[in-house]
């Protein structure tokens, strides 16, 4: 149990998000609850995203990622230091294109449209935290 302790944060989120999915499989889309899985299964995707990516990915720039290995130069060290907003990138169209071929008012489409905003607000906020600062955060000196 000792071993899983540093990923309990991880382990937590993803399973709530597997829970979220397991409701709205057995649900109504059009009741109150079966809209409000449908909705937490986008949020939470962008949470587990938010605590696993920036756990192991980097985005130069912002001073929550690790610092990338010295020894990577050129390209490589590029792809690693922007490798959340590629990741984010690279998801964000698999998405899109999923959404595309969906209906958009079907059960999944809701949810796969949900999650198509949720990726575009967090590549939207990896960026601006990149540059702009919030008087009074810990993380804006």
């Amino acid at each position: 149990m000792a071993a899983l302790r540093p990923h309990g944060l991880s382990i937590v989120t993803v399973a709530i998000l597997a829970l979220w999915f397991v409701m709205y499989c057995f649900s109504d889309p059009s009741t109150h609850w079966g809209a409000f899985f449908g909705n937490a299964i986008a949020d939470w995707c962008g949470s587990v995203v938010v605590i696993v990516g920036t756990k192991y990915l980097i985005e130069r720039g912002s001073q929550q990622s690790r610092q990338p290995a010295d020894r990577l130069r050129g390209i490589r060290r590029l792809l690693w230091e922007h490798s959340l907003t590629i990741f984010l990138l690279i998801t964000g169209v698999g998405w899109v294109v999923l959404f595309a071929h969906m209906q958009t008012n079907g059960k999944w489409g809701q949810v796969s449209g949900n999650i198509v905003s949720e990726w575009v607000q967090t590549l939207g906020i990896v960026y601006l935290t990149k540059s702009l600062v919030e008087r009074g955060s810990a993380d804006s000196n």
